[in-house]
């Protein structure tokens, strides 16, 4: 690099790793892959980072026609799920010189303002959650490649679709409290029309109901602990035999219910076995422990991202659905 320069160029990155300024930016372009080796592109990376190359993006994508800018559409963010979307979405958009923006919809659910003038010319491309769908319609975020999350891959809006694998983990729920020989059940669902809550719901309904002598109660509670509260307090005050385990359609739903269940005077798991989904840091917060399935939402937002980047670039993207895993701890226990 000349003397008194105060920018690094490529052309310093291609002499100090001994390479053409075409190899320069394909490594650093992420398009390397099969045109240059897997050594030769250490040996960019490294010379970039010691010389403290970056490139001109603004440069760059005004040779493209692009702003490298992706949109994450997310509910409000009330639990720190979205927020691990967003994390892992911005790692891998990081690593392909993309950035991301946050646009949770400000009711958490329903239309949004435009935070755009125009979508189309600020953006390339959407990631957004079914939960927040409408949204899309106010910043016309259809209209731009798209990448649904939670979304029915048979009705999706988008070009790809991610899901982790709901149904799985309300069978492995289901299969837990079956085995611990409850056959009374109160679904504590959340009150949101959205794809993956309806995933949940037909899913346990086809588990309690294939096993002779079960029954499935539903109350349907928003996702806040005091709604949950209160819609669980009822259904377990109900008249006829008392359920004896609660699925709640995630964690802040199954704190609700454990606030009626005290309230009730009922011991959890004692007299009733509670679980949720999401593994939220509020699982560990409340005593006993929750049961839950933990989902994975930075791999989540990885994948979502590494889709739209395959839609951009004309591929296919990775097929199939994230794996869960539920996690026992000391909220379910055998009925009385």
């Amino acid at each position: 690099m000349a003397r008194g320069s105060t920018r690094p160029t490529s052309r310093d990155v291609a002499q100090a790793a001994g390479v053409s300024q075409a190899a320069v930016s394909l490594v650093l372009g992420g398009k390397w892959r099969g045109r240059v080796s897997e050594a030769t592109a250490q040996r960019v990376r490294e010379a970039a980072r010691d010389l403290g190359y970056r490139p001109n993006l603004a440069a760059r994508n005004l040779r493209l026609g692009r702003t490298r800018t992706v949109l994450l559409v997310v509910p409000a963010l009330t639990t720190e799920f979205f927020a691990g979307v967003y994390t892992g979405a911005a790692r891998v958009a990081a690593e392909h010189g993309f950035g991301v923006v946050l646009y949770p919809s400000p009711e958490g659910i329903g239309p949004a303002r435009d935070p755009f003038a125009s979508a189309q010319a600020a953006l390339d491309g959407v990631i957004a959650s079914s939960m927040a769908a409408d949204a899309l319609t106010a910043i016309r975020g259809d209209q731009l490649p798209l990448v649904m999350l939670d979304s029915d891959p048979e009705g999706s809006l988008g070009a790809a679709t991610v899901n982790l694998d709901i149904a799985d983990g309300v069978r492995q729920i289901a299969e837990h409290l079956l085995a611990l020989g409850h056959r009374r059940f109160l679904h504590l669902a959340a009150d949101v029309p959205s794809w993956t809550f309806e995933v949940r719901a037909r899913e346990l309904a086809a588990r309690v109901g294939g096993v002779p002598g079960a029954s499935l109660r539903t109350a349907r509670a928003p996702i806040s602990i005091d709604g949950a509260r209160a819609a669980a307090e009822a259904a377990l005050a109900a008249p006829g035999p008392r359920p004896t385990a609660v699925v709640c359609d995630d964690d802040k739903l199954a704190a609700g219910a454990y606030k009626a269940a005290r309230r009730l005077g009922l011991r959890v798991p004692d007299d009733l076995s509670v679980t949720g989904l999401d593994d939220l840091a509020l699982a560990t917060a409340i005593d006993p422990e929750l049961t839950t399935v933990r989902l994975d939402a930075e791999l989540f937002g990885e994948r979502g991202m590494r889709a739209l980047l395959a839609v951009l670039e004309g591929r296919t993207p990775e097929a199939g659905d994230i794996p869960v895993r539920l996690v026992v701890r000391g909220s379910t226990a055998p009925p009385r």
